[in-house]
């Protein structure tokens, strides 16, 4: 596979005794969303930023070429499943464990587990495109973002919360990990670039930690 990177997504291989890393909540809207994404009112319309194929030499693109691959869309959708967060993107046909309520070595059965936020233990970016999500179930919902750049910091994270009464599209790449809902459940509206280029960070294996993002109702 070259010079490709493989994720387990569905059994990710989290070290133990990990330091949790409190992210701050901020409100979304137009001013604080600068530099990271906008607010969706209306998620037909809005535009879904395509960035053309990169160059590996000195000649120029054509003009109007490197972005025809367009866009997909779906259902990503979220549940909690015990101790982890399950989230499937219809849209690109992805599967994953996206995070967790406790670290896992810590989880027991019939203990009962944190509430109100996710532990996220992967983080990634699309640089041919940007991404959509809009709340179909009109509930709060929560996206982790950091801005763009491979040398990336945790502490840079903020998780920007919606109402549910808007949509939230992050700029190509943004780093983030999917959205999610406040509640056990959660359905979006996902529209993003269809070649879908990942780029990923293990924040547990490359930095020692997990994302403690809040999940608050209001």
């Amino acid at each position: 596979m070259g010079d490709s990177v493989v994720f387990d997504y569905l059994n990710p291989d989290v070290p133990p005794g990990l330091r949790l890393l409190d992210v701050p909540l901020v409100r979304a809207d137009a001013k604080s969303l600068k530099g990271y994404g906008e607010v969706v009112r209306d998620p037909k319309k809005h535009r879904i930023e395509i960035v053309p194929w990169p160059l590996t030499g000195w000649r120029r693109l054509d003009a109007g070429t490197g972005i025809e691959g367009g866009t997909t869309e779906g259902i990503f959708a979220c549940e909690w499943r015990g101790n982890e967060l399950i989230g499937r993107n219809e849209a690109v046909g992805g599967h994953y464990v996206i995070g967790f309520r406790d670290q896992p070595e810590t989880a027991r059965s019939g203990v009962k587990l944190s509430d109100g936020r996710v532990l996220l233990w992967h983080c990634n970016y699309h640089p041919d495109g940007g991404q959509l999500f809009w709340p179909l179930d009109g509930r709060p919902f929560v996206v982790p973002v950091s801005l763009p750049g491979d040398d990336l910091k945790p502490e840079a994270f903020k998780a920007f919360w919606s109402d549910g009464t808007f949509g939230i599209y992050i700029h190509p790449g943004v780093w983030h990990e999917g959205v999610f809902p406040v509640n056990p459940t959660g359905r979006f509206f996902d529209k993003q670039g269809k070649v879908h280029a990942r780029v990923s960070c293990d924040l547990s294996r490359e930095f020692g930690v997990l994302l403690n993002v809040p999940l608050p109702l209001s």
